[in-house]
């Protein structure tokens, strides 16, 4: 049986997002599902590894304005549906103004 493993909740989220690993495979780029405090959840054209690390970013719009996120993460999911894969991240030591902006966007 399949149970939930998102550690807060999430809100969907339709932006540009680019995933840059560590391993100096090449970046990627896709679009953001879904966030939450601890990770997000984007489309991607292509597969990742499971635990591969690296600096993920994407757009918040808040106020009007739009703010880069950019943040290291690594792979907890992948899966394809639909013709392309759904990746779930988690945030790495996510910056303090990072969480202030993603916990505004959350309420």
């Amino acid at each position: 049986m399949f149970s939930e493993q998102r550690q807060s909740p999430r809100k969907i989220l339709k932006v540009k997002a680019s995933f840059v690993p560590e391993d100096g495979a090449a970046a990627v780029a896709g679009r953001s599902v879904d966030v939450g405090s601890n990770g997000m959840s984007i489309t991607l054209a292509g597969p990742l590894k499971m635990g591969q690390a690296g600096q993920l970013s994407f757009e918040l719009f808040l106020d009007g304005k739009a703010t880069t996120i950019d943040t290291r993460s690594k792979v907890v999911y992948c899966i394809f549906s639909n013709g392309e894969f759904k990746v779930g991240f988690q945030f790495l030591n996510l910056a303090l103004s990072a969480m202030a902006l993603l916990a505004k966007y959350l309420r």
